[in-house]
């Protein structure tokens, strides 16, 4: 049985309780269309908000370790890159040094040949001064161990500073003015060699290591964004679906209250007909 009253219009109390409810769930709904995320706040899920928080603030460590990991690695590829060109100039040094062994050679050819030398112990000095980045040089005379941040607990890479100036390689002072001067050369240019193969190597094992934890970090970041996006992001077509519904339903309590609103007016111009 319906109830009409001119005092409580009970059926519109209702239905604008149902209509303030709709509207904001359509809020909402659109909220986390707009936003992309279901989670965009405590009050949408406090529990998926806090784990998601802390995955946010565990990835944030993840990314500061991937930068320093992504400087790191530029520095020992910096620093290979130097040691394998020095490398190569010790081997065209090497062919003036051993041009230079012939016995017969005149005092005018040899002192070309030294001046060839010269000239490619000044390269190596360059390229030793040159294989920088972010002021860290880990082939010249005063280098040190590189220390690169290698996970969110703390733990680093260690990178062995590998001198390869011409003092450390021993053929600052080589030469091919005499037939004894460049005995010495040669065997200090072979000595010079291999060390300088073997830092290289070290180097390069270092860079390897490095770019693995490097590449490996990048996937730990690749799976916490899915983590987390399986915790807050919106499904936007179920949304989407959603939203219509609600929008329908909206629609239809205005137009409830529209007529529950207008009972009472009814009721007055019934009395008032009924009067006449």
């Amino acid at each position: 049985m319906v109830k009409l009253s001119l005092i409580t219009n009970t059926n519109a109390n209702i239905l604008a309780q149902e209509l303030a409810r709709i509207t904001k769930e359509i809020n909402s709904t659109q909220l986390k269309i707009t936003s992309g995320l279901k989670i965009n706040g405590p009050q949408d899920d406090s529990a998926s908000f806090s784990i998601a928080t802390r995955l946010r603030g565990d990835r944030s460590g993840l990314n500061a370790v991937k930068l320093a990991l992504s400087n790191g690695e530029t520095v020992v590829d910096t620093a290979v890159i130097g040691a394998n060109a020095i490398k190569d100039i010790l081997t065209e040094i090497k062919s003036k040094v051993v041009q230079g062994n012939q016995a017969s050679l005149d005092a005018a050819t040899r002192t070309s040949l030294n001046d060839d030398i010269t000239s490619l112990l000044n390269q190596i000095t360059t390229t030793v001064g040159s294989s920088e980045f972010d002021n860290i040089n880990l082939i010249k005379t005063d280098a040190s161990t590189m220390n690169i941040l290698s996970s969110v607990k703390g733990s680093v890479i260690r990178v062995s500073a590998q001198i390869l100036d011409v003092t450390a390689l021993g053929v600052n002072s080589i030469s091919v003015l005499t037939s004894a001067s460049a005995a010495t050369a040669l065997t200090n240019i072979n000595t010079a060699i291999t060390l300088a193969t073997d830092r290289t190597a070290a180097l390069t094992s270092s860079a390897k290591g490095v770019e693995i934890q490097s590449d490996f970090t990048s996937s730990l970041i690749n799976v916490f964004d899915e983590g987390i996006g399986k915790i807050v992001n919106s499904n936007l077509a179920e949304e989407s679906a959603k939203l219509q519904a609600l929008q329908i339903q909206q629609e239809l309590a205005v137009q409830g209250l529209s007529i529950a609103n207008s009972v009472p007016n009814l009721i007055l111009k019934m009395f008032g007909e009924t009067k006449k």
